[in-house]
């Protein structure tokens, strides 16, 4: 479903993407890993069209989509941070961004699954970080398409919503959806993900099952077999 060939990206004279080739099929819960610089962000912002690969081509449903935008519509992403107009109230928001996508949506049953009926009418710079992320949560799947990109998913989230988050990702797999994550919760990806892939310093050092890398850094937990293969790395 998404093919990365041989992508450069260089930030000056920092090489973030060195190389790096990567075939993600479709279907499935994807966790891509990696350290704070390991170039995770600069992959996905290149899939989004946010940022031109020096060199390179990337594929999506078999079409190279650099510097196209149309492929777009058939993904949602939840980005990091929200960065919502504070003087706009949830509701606003959300009829805001229903306007500027040609699709239908099913935002009534996200906004009741997240308990957000109360914060409808309030303005989005009033509320929490966590109010915020359910907000966030809600832009993203209130749309149907084939690719989910989640950054950080988890942050802020209460126990509740993250279960209601969970059972989300989970029907979206039984649909046939490919969901890439990005996350530091090692513990939501051992429970979440079919595969990983590890980056580091811009090219990928492991793609495969998380019971493969336990078994080939011979440790049963997850944080414990990342650090080794990083320490590995660098020793």
């Amino acid at each position: 479903m998404i093919e990365f060939k041989n992508i450069h990206k260089k930030f000056g004279k920092l090489v973030v993407l060195d190389g790096l080739n990567l075939s993600i099929k479709k279907g499935g819960i994807f966790a891509i890993l990696g350290p704070n610089g390991s170039g995770k962000t600069t992959l996905i912002k290149s899939l989004l069209g946010m940022v031109i690969p020096n060199k390179g081509d990337i594929l999506f449903q078999d079409k190279s989509v650099l510097k196209k935008w149309d492929y777009r519509n058939q993904l949602n992403y939840l980005p990091q941070i929200a960065n919502f107009p504070p003087n706009l109230s949830v509701i606003e928001l959300i009829k805001m961004v229903k306007n500027l996508r040609p699709k239908e949506s099913n935002e009534q049953d996200l906004i009741t699954l997240f308990g957000l009926e109360p914060f409808l009418q309030k303005k989005l710079g009033t509320l929490s970080g966590g109010t915020k992320q359910k907000v966030n949560l809600v832009l993203t799947f209130m749309f149907d398409s084939e690719l989910i990109i989640l950054d950080e998913p988890t942050t802020g989230l209460d126990p509740i919503a993250l279960i209601h988050l969970k059972e989300l990702i989970k029907k979206e797999k039984e649909k046939g959806k490919t969901i890439l994550i990005t996350t530091h919760i090692m513990s939501f990806v051992d429970e979440m993900a079919d595969e990983i892939v590890f980056l580091l310093d811009g090219k990928i050092y492991f793609k495969g099952s998380i019971d493969a890398l336990k078994k080939q850094t011979n440790n049963d937990n997850l944080e414990h077999a990342i650090a080794n293969l990083i320490s590995k790395q660098y020793a």
